[in-house]
């Protein structure tokens, strides 16, 4: 009965805080919001944040459901949720920017700008690390659920620095999010700043990305959300363990509302952050050393659908949450979904091609 009410609750909490809600769009909206709800039932995601943005502007941003159970606090557009690996092109923006200062060179070896990481049997460089090329491992056990405060980037590379390679850098691709805590400490060393003074000042201020922030455990950060986990379909939803990202701010460490993530890849597109020609250097997919396409750029997944659109894009897992940008580059359209729970997302690519097929 208590489970019947809470699935209720999260199909009639919601609420739109745009006029544009109620324009030509609503017929869209309704059907998405419809197909959203679904998806959350299935899956016991107690609630949501999505943003639609098309030729510039902002057609829906809607919070769903409920940011904090308990407390029956409802889901706004202002509302913070665990981003994951969507922190991944967040970090390729900062990166983008050292490559155009000719701070940092993306082929030279890590150690250049990381002198205590350990030599490997081959080199490494930066580009391979943005595209999962470099070797370097993903989590093991139950790394996933670290407990530890990192205070420092380089201190969280202690997890994996001494292991050895999967493969020699280029012979294939296999994600890792460890390869971008490396990747933080590159930026260290090539900027000499902290990274994540670096990520605020010069790519989150710089944007006006003002709910997006490291997720620090003991902060009081306002609208955060309380994050939710549910181990199969039958089971209650329930608080997800406590976990600390200390260790991986750059691979999968950030808070952010869909509105943040939206207003980020409309300045990724529009190439007012970065150039064009530097961006397109992110969002082109990098190549195994045998010529195959990996469909990774640096920092971001590039592809084409089966209607040959070209889509750049990047999900979020974490503990009690998940996340998706979509950029959709020549129908000018973003779209970003963030929910508290670990479950199974709702259709978030049939939601987005709804509002590409609407004018």
């Amino acid at each position: 009965m208590v489970m019947k009410r809470f699935l209720l609750a999260v199909v009639v909490v919601g609420s739109c805080f745009f006029a544009t809600c109620r324009s030509q769009n609503t017929a869209t909206i309704d059907s998405a919001r419809m197909l959203m709800l679904d998806g959350m039932r299935r899956s016991g995601i107690p609630g949501a944040s999505v943003t639609v943005m098309k030729h510039g502007k902002i057609i829906w941003s809607e919070g769903l459901g409920f940011s904090d159970v308990e407390n029956r606090v409802p889901v706004t557009p202002q509302t913070k949720f665990r981003v994951g690996s969507v922190s991944k092109p967040l970090t390729a923006a900062a990166l983008a920017l050292l490559v155009e200062q000719g701070k940092l060179d993306l082929d030279a070896p890590v150690q250049r700008y990381v002198p205590s990481f350990p030599q490997k049997k081959y080199p490494i460089t930066t580009r391979e690390l943005g595209g999962h090329l470099a070797g370097v491992r993903h989590y093991a056990g139950n790394e996933f659920l670290n407990q530890r405060h990192y205070n420092t980037v380089t201190d969280g590379l202690t997890i994996f620095k001494d292991d050895t390679l999967l493969f020699k850098p280029g012979d294939r691709y296999s994600y890792s999010s460890y390869g971008w805590n490396l990747i933080s400490a590159v930026i260290e060393g090539a900027s000499g700043e902290s990274f994540l003074a670096l990520m605020r000042k010069r790519v989150f201020d710089a944007i006006g990305m003002t709910h997006t922030a490291a997720e620090y455990t003991d902060s009081i950060i306002p609208f955060r959300a309380h994050f939710y986990s549910r181990s199969d379909s039958a089971a209650p939803v329930v608080n997800a363990p406590f976990v600390d990202n200390s260790y991986k701010w750059a691979g999968g460490g950030f808070l952010s509302t869909t509105e943040d993530l939206v207003l980020f890849g409309q300045t990724m597109l529009l190439g007012t952050f970065v150039r064009p020609h530097t961006r397109e250097l992110l969002w082109t997919s990098q190549r195994t050393t045998d010529g195959k396409q990996t469909g990774y750029g640096i920092g971001w997944s590039v592809l084409t659908d089966s209607s040959k659109r070209r889509i750049v894009s990047h999900s979020g897992g974490s503990v009690g949450g998940t996340a998706w940008l979509q950029i959709f580059p020549d129908q000018q359209l973003v779209a970003a979904f963030l929910f508290n729970g670990d479950g199974r997302q709702p259709p978030v690519r049939r939601i987005a091609d709804m509002f590409l097929r609407s004018e």
